[in-house]
């Protein structure tokens, strides 16, 4: 018996010095990832142990070192993912500093506000260093909205057309910046302004959060940003009532947009609605539908909702998002100022989106859902979040990859926000914020 206890003891010791020689080798790099945006860059380092950094910036590059690594062919990779189009980033060198650091120096086009931060595991991630590089102005979605439309509007040789009565703080920007560019004629007064409605269409996840994955490897992030700009391209077509409308998304491509800064953007632009696009995820196989879910003050609808908002609202965790920004207290306050009129409004929008979306593919409830999502908590707009299938489902995630289905949605998602628009009139716009 003691024999047997000495070579159990012996063993535990090897386990124990294993231990040890494995925290000396320092943390393993499991994966590189770039993620270019107007917004901002995003650079993500994942790692099987925390690591630790320390940034030195000059005007036209940043100095990334990270202790406690050895330079891999996978840190090696992050040369080869610069694209040419990355706004903010010319190429990254990577080099072994030190004995025990790693450096990263990334040179810049521009000057850039960095932000490093850690993330701990979730999800199907392990630790991540994140570096962000910001630029010293935060994007305006006002500005990028108005230099889209001006894009749009050829020089003004006719004669001018009687001023519209409608007071419209947002046309009014448009017609002034149309002035200053040389596009519009000074014999077209200012006055001239169009009541410009604006739809914000928000697709889901994107960036480090890949959303649910169907059982074929499709991507909820990726459909759904593909649903959103054939829809973006029929709201851009679109007049109702002589008003014409403008689409915005709350990103354009594939990258990372907090929760609370998707609301943010949309009530920068003033938007008379907000529409979330995503794609359903379930347990099993077999559920199957469309679903659009309203805001709830009140508990969620069912169990099924309230654990749909609990999966949505955990986006921030799983993109990343670095929680010491000075703008999370704001974010907190912002997502709790909800109203009854608003979700009232809301529901109006789910059922007439509901109706259409029915005609072009099967519904999983009939009668709108409600729960508390954190994207649909915009005070002042009426805002609906659309689970236009279940990608979990085999035959549904291939309807959700078929680009003619995509084209009937965006069709039927139209039809609805017309529709409710045909019913409830836009209001007149107070000043820009």
């Amino acid at each position: 018996m003691s024999l047997r206890r000495r070579d159990l003891l012996q063993a535990g010791s090897v386990v124990l010095l294993l231990g040890a020689h494995q925290i000396a080798r320092g943390a393993t790099i499991v994966a590189v990832r770039l993620w270019p945006a107007p917004d901002y860059t995003r650079l993500t380092i994942e790692s099987d142990g925390v690591l630790t950094s320390r940034t030195v910036q000059s005007p036209d590059r940043l100095a990334v070192d990270i202790e406690g690594i050895a330079l891999d062919p996978t840190l090696r990779e992050l040369v080869a993912k610069v694209q040419a189009n990355d706004p903010y980033i010319v190429g990254i060198r990577v080099m072994q500093h030190a004995a025990n650091t790693v450096r990263l120096q990334v040179d810049l086009k521009q000057a850039v506000l960095p932000q490093v931060f850690h993330l701990p595991p979730v999800a199907a991630y392990k630790h991540r260093l994140v570096v962000d590089f910001f630029p010293p102005k935060t994007a305006d979605p006002l500005e990028a909205l108005i230099a889209e439309r001006l894009k749009e509007q050829p020089p003004v040789s006719a004669p001018p057309a009687p001023p519209q009565v409608t007071h419209d703080p947002l046309g009014e920007l448009i017609a002034q910046q149309t002035l200053r560019s040389g596009r519009g004629s000074p014999a077209e007064p200012a006055s001239r302004t169009d009541r410009l409605i604006i739809v914000a269409l928000d697709p889901g996840h994107g960036g480090e959060d890949p959303g649910a994955v169907g059982p074929g490897g499709t991507r909820e992030k990726d459909v759904v940003l593909q649903i959103a700009h054939l829809l973006r391209e029929r709201i851009n077509a679109t007049s109702v009532k002589g008003s014409p409308m403008r689409a915005f998304l709350t990103r354009d491509a594939d990258f990372f947009v907090p929760l609370h800064v998707r609301v943010d953007k949309a009530r920068r632009v003033q938007a008379d609605l907000f529409v979330s696009i995503h794609a359903d995820a379930w347990m099993t196989p077999t559920a199957r539908g469309a679903s659009v879910f309203a805001l709830s003050q009140n508990g969620a609808s069912s169990s099924a909702a309230r654990w749909m908002a609990d999966k949505e609202n955990k986006a921030d965790l799983i993109g990343g998002m670095n929680i010491k920004t000075q703008d999370a207290h704001v974010a907190r306050a912002l997502l709790d100022m909800s109203t009854t009129a608003q979700i009232n409004d809301s529901i109006k929008l789910a059922n007439a989106l509901l109706g259409e979306i029915g005609g072009v593919g099967r519904l999983h409830k009939a009668q709108v859902e409600q729960a508390g999502f954190a994207v649909l908590k915009a005070p002042d707009i009426p805002s609906v979040l659309v689970e236009t299938a279940f990608i979990s489902n085999p035959e549904e995630e291939a309807k959700l990859r078929s680009g003619d289905y995509q084209e009937r949605l965006a069709d039927a998602l139209m039809r609805g926000i017309e529709r409710y628009f045909a019913r409830n009139p836009p209001l007149a716009r107070s000043r820009p914020m």
